[in-house]
C-alpha cells in the first residue's frame, strides 16, 4: 500500500529521492505529533529500529502512545495471518 505518491517535480525541486523526501516528511509529522511511530516508519518504509534511530539521530523524542500500541497490535496480526 502507498500512502504518499512523489512527484518527479518535488524531487526535482528538493534535489531529493522519494524515499528522501519520504522520510523527511514521516520525520516531521511524527515530531509535530501529527503521525504515529508505526505509522511513520510505513511511510518511511523502514523497520522500527531504523524509524527509531532516524528520530534520535535528529534529537526526536520517542513517544510510545496508545496509537502506536494499537499500529503493533494490527502488525502482529497481519504478520499471523500471513503465516
Amino acid at each position: 500500500m502507498e500512502l504518499v505518491s512523489v512527484s518527479k517535480e518535488l524531487q526535482l525541486a528538493t534535489r531529493m529521492n522519494e524515499q528522501e523526501i519520504r522520510r523527511e516528511l514521516a520525520v516531521h509529522l511524527y515530531a509535530q505529533g501529527k503521525l504515529s511511530a508505526g505509522k511513520g516508519r510505513e511511510l518511511a518504509d523502514m523497520t522500527v529500529a531504523e524509524f527509531q534511530c532516524l528520530l534520535g539521530s535528529r534529537g526526536i523524542i520517542i513517544n510510545y502512545g496508545p496509537e502506536d500500541f494499537r499500529d503493533d497490535l494490527d502488525t502482529i496480526t497481519r504478520l499471523k495471518l500471513d503465516q
